[in-house]
């Protein structure tokens, strides 16, 4: 029932201390606008910012009923801040404990969908920059090198020779203490958005260089967005369908994105699922929303309205 969670006291936990610290600033202070202007009673909190009870204290001393999660990367995503809220009874949006951690782990997530034949790149551990030159030089194709739990396209580079590995490690480790490597997919970038379990219209995403990285998402304005995306209808249903089943699989529930590369014999494959999706200007979860005619404010309440009953 929508707006079934008027007259308690919201909490939108937004910023955190996660390197994605300023995009969930941003989330949360677009959908706490939202919430205002629809009449929720609904403040913001920020686990960073917690005096020295901690984040416990913080939402009981502020009356907090219902969580609206917009916190990203870790202790946001990563399931223990829903474990958090589960120990104090608080409902949140979005993804449960278990779904949350597992989703957060590209290497884990990536051998689920693969046990349940959904198409992902091959992958492999990156144990050091000497054994990723030699499967460089195997395989003869460039890599990615991306941290294991990060998101945001932080830490992912392109490698494509020998010498570079070193250097891409580096990188991709200033963000974690593990990271792994996947073939890289030549082709067209797409993002599937589910919505309490509905498909969403798919998004093309067409970065400058080819390459969507962090400053192509959040700071540059060259990137574009075409959604619907200009692709056969059978194939693009198959991707929504595959999309969706793929977040079930993981356990995922409420809003949802999931981020999928077509090479150029129109194969697929899924590369990771964002259990929570960024809402700011540039994000994608609100614009494929709105090709559905659901505006962002109906948007936020419907999320809202997405948390379970019992979990």
């Amino acid at each position: 029932m929508r707006g079934s969670w008027k007259g308690r006291r919201i909490g939108v936990l937004m910023g955190g201390s996660s390197h994605e610290r300023e995009v969930s600033l941003v989330t949360g202070a677009a959908v706490l606008a939202a919430l205002l202007r629809q009449g929720y009673d609904a403040l913001a909190v920020d686990p960073a910012e917690a005096a020295g009870g901690g984040l416990h204290q913080g939402l009981r001393d502020a009356g907090i009923e219902v969580a609206f999660l917009c916190l990203h990367g870790r202790f946001g995503e990563d399931g223990r801040v829903q474990g958090c809220l589960e120990i104090m009874g608080i409902p949140y949006t979005g993804s449960g404990v278990q779904a949350s951690a597992v989703a957060m782990d590209k290497v884990l997530t990536k051998r689920i969908w693969q046990s349940h034949q959904i198409p992902t790149p091959d992958h492999w551990l990156a144990s050091g920059p000497r054994e990723l030159g030699a499967l460089l030089s195997r395989l003869g194709e460039p890599l990615v090198v991306k941290p294991v739990y990060e998101g945001s396209s932080l830490g992912v580079v392109i490698v494509r020779a020998p010498e570079e590995a070193e250097g891409a490690l580096e990188r991709a480790l200033a963000f974690g203490s593990r990271c792994f490597v996947e073939r890289f997919i030549r082709g067209r970038e797409f993002t599937c958005g589910v919505l309490n379990g509905d498909p969403l219209p798919l998004v093309e995403i067409r970065a400058p260089g080819g390459v969507y990285d962090y400053q192509a998402k959040y700071q540059g304005e060259e990137t574009q967005y075409l959604c619907p995306a200009p692709l056969d209808s059978a194939l693009s249903r198959e991707i929504q369908q595959t999309c969706t089943r793929a977040a079930a699989v993981l356990g995922c529930r409420g809003g949802v994105r999931v981020d999928v590369l077509l090479d150029a014999a129109e194969n697929f494959y899924l590369l990771e699922v964002n259990t929570i999706p960024g809402m700011t200007s540039h994000s994608l979860l609100p614009k494929a929303a709105a090709a559905m005619g659901i505006n962002f404010d109906d948007l936020v309440e419907m999320l809202l309205d997405g948390i379970p009953t019992t979990r």
